[in-house]
């Protein structure tokens, strides 16, 4: 169930990947201490998954230390990718109704651009997990931009592909990071439960539903109507 206002005329949609369309938050945060351990760094699962939705940029020095450009932060970055890559991706599952709500914002005429702090090699594997490789219309990832969220130059890069004023753009993400960058760009955004966060961490968010499938089924009271 939503908690929100409704607002009108969208035109654009900027949605994050990573447990927004796709149940990879998890997965993404054992990646990572699993690359730790290979690496003989000692890091605890919880430490990780609550700052899953920063990109490498952000994550690796918040949680170990150094930066991700120096030389243990690419190799802990590249080992990170191939352990998500080779031990995780095919086992991930879409968020229910991530694909039916696409399709529904396609027949709206609701342009579809992804900001995704994923870098760009792994966004075309992700979004085929996900089922929904056929339903962005473009994309902004980590790779584009400097500092990732909850900076905003991410959400920013993908305004400018939006083709739409920023009233007229919603962003839906699941992360307290997307809330904020959303916040700083200058657009409203939904929050969705599906990653993991609670309604209070989602603070700032114009509505919030459980995921995209509860988004769907109240479209018609919803920010996207």
């Amino acid at each position: 169930m939503a908690k929100g206002r409704v607002l009108s005329g969208v035109r654009a949609v900027i949605l994050d990947l990573d447990g927004t369309l796709l149940h990879s938050n998890d997965a993404h945060a054992q990646a990572f201490v699993e690359a730790a351990h290979e690496m003989g760094l000692n890091m605890e699962f919880d430490r990780i998954r609550w700052l899953i939705g920063m990109g490498g940029d952000k994550l690796i020095p918040k949680a170990f230390g150094f930066t991700s450009d120096s030389g243990p932060g690419q190799k802990l970055g590249a080992t990170k990718t191939r352990i998500f890559m080779d031990r995780y991706l095919t086992q991930l599952q879409p968020t229910p109704g991530a694909r039916a709500l696409l399709l529904r914002l396609r027949d709206e005429g609701i342009r579809r651009v992804l900001a995704t702090s994923s870098s760009e090699s792994s966004v075309q594997p992700l979004l085929c997990q996900a089922g929904i490789e056929d339903l962005i219309e473009d994309t902004s990832s980590s790779s584009d931009v400097r500092a990732s969220k909850p900076d905003p130059e991410l959400v920013k890069a993908a305004l400018d592909k939006a083709d739409a004023p920023p009233s007229q753009v919603v962003m839906l993400g699941d992360t307290p990071y997307d809330v904020e960058a959303a916040t700083r760009a200058g657009i409203r955004i939904i929050a969705l439960r599906s990653g993991g966060w609670t309604d209070r961490q989602l603070h700032g968010a114009s509505a919030i539903y459980d995921d995209p499938a509860d988004l769907l089924e109240h479209f018609e009271t919803s920010p996207l109507a």
